[in-house]
């Protein structure tokens, strides 16, 4: 083999293989580069055509033409929403979420129509197409002249450039997250409440089908014999008199319980205070109670505590096996706090279907928690936290 000295001495092989090349940038280096570059011709075809598009729209817009127009490149503005966040995904690692389907809330091609111009989504990736057009120009060029005549400012530079492209996209391509997630709360929250009215209504049918209704069917009946039975035998038909006496006070008794249960008299009349004490005396335990405000919540809110804590009182009669129980409610800045305690043997649970996944339910139907816990052996403790919202102001007060 042929050797060769170098001139500090060495020695060289001159049939070695040549050093494996080395990448000089890394791949997350050339990913961003490949953003960069790739950020121009994208730009300026989207820009083109999003300014036609609105320039055609907005024109023909007094039209039957030009609103479909409008909701068309709409439709086309979500489309290139999903791609850039594609290839922000893979030549960034910048991860957003996709917004949610447009839906119309009624069928018909009007309905639709009007979501799609009112879509906030796509006239926010419309306005990404237009303001980029300045800056992927500007980054195009700066990443051209650094490869070529600046490699060790590179990184550096591609990664400060792409950071303000990551910024763009979350600003104006990522959904309105909070947004969104609300609006899938209150959707929940109105089939919660329909569900519960409907719940409720069909309750109120049934007692009064079963109850009141067939008393006074009987007591229809029972007067009616003893109409038939005046004048031959006086005495039975006062005996079905008295005895119809008898049905109407229970018939009476039933309408009253039926009506505490839709919203009692004294709740309206008196407050919480007294309403609840009157709960507290059904109760097979003795129940404290205390009731700390300074001034009345407004009557759904007050409605929702009162049969919150009409439903945990029946708890303990039936299932807790509790010597003592205790109600407390009190405000506490924007929330209006209720408490139910018992020494019961606890093990209660949240179930799907129960009576305390239904009392979450219509806690949650007006922004409110319920948390629950009930250790086996007891204590059991349940808070529920309303938004206070007072008679005098309607609205909730700072804390």
């Amino acid at each position: 083999m042929t050797q060769t000295v170098t001139p500090d001495g060495g020695r060289e092989d001159e049939g070695a293989p040549a050093p494996r090349p080395r990448a000089a940038l890394s791949p997350t280096t050339w990913r961003e580069i490949g953003y960069l570059l790739t950020n121009l011709p994208l730009g300026v075809l989207a820009f083109v055509v999003v300014l036609v598009w609105l320039a055609l729209g907005l024109g023909l817009s007094i039209t039957v033409v030009g609103l479909p127009l409008l909701a068309v490149g709409l439709a086309a503005c979500r489309w290139y929403g999903r791609l850039e966040r594609a290839r922000a995904r893979g030549l960034l690692g910048l991860r957003i979420p996709e917004p949610s389907p447009l839906r119309a809330r009624e069928p018909g091609f009007f309905p639709r129509l009007w979501a799609r111009l009112t879509d906030p989504v796509g006239w926010r990736h419309a306005l990404f197409a237009l303001v980029r057009l300045p800056w992927v120009v500007l980054t195009f060029n700066l990443s051209l002249v650094l490869l070529v005549a600046g490699w060790p400012l590179l990184p550096w530079a591609a990664r400060l450039l792409t950071d303000v492209d990551r910024a763009m996209v979350r600003g104006l391509l990522s959904p309105s997250d909070e947004l969104e997630r609300r609006i899938a709360e209150l959707e929940a929250d109105r089939e919660k409440v329909t569900d519960t009215a409907s719940a409720d209504l069909r309750r109120i049918e049934r007692d009064l089908h079963d109850g009141a209704q067939a008393r006074l069917v009987a007591l229809a009946m029972g007067l009616g014999l003893a109409k038939e039975k005046l004048t031959e035998d006086p005495q039975a038909a006062a005996a079905m008199v008295d005895e119809a006496h008898g049905e109407v006070k229970l018939a009476l008794q039933e309408l009253r319980d039926l009506a505490r249960g839709i919203h009692p008299a004294i709740l309206t009349d008196r407050g919480l205070g007294p309403a609840l004490t009157s709960l507290a005396g059904r109760c097979t335990a003795p129940v404290s109670v205390s009731v700390e405000l300074t001034e009345r919540p407004v009557p759904a809110i007050e409605g929702i505590v009162y049969f919150t804590v009409s439903e945990l009182l029946q708890n303990v009669s039936k299932h807790s096996g509790a010597r003592s129980a205790a109600v407390g409610v009190r405000r506490t800045g924007r929330r209006l706090l209720v408490t139910v305690t018992d020494d019961g043997h606890g093990g209660a649970r949240r179930v799907p279907g129960g009576g305390m996944a239904g009392l979450a339910d219509r806690l949650a139907s007006v922004d409110g928690a319920f948390t629950l816990d009930s250790p086996p052996g007891g204590p059991t403790r349940i808070t529920a936290a309303l938004p206070w919202r007072g008679r005098t102001t309607g609205t909730a007060p700072a804390p």
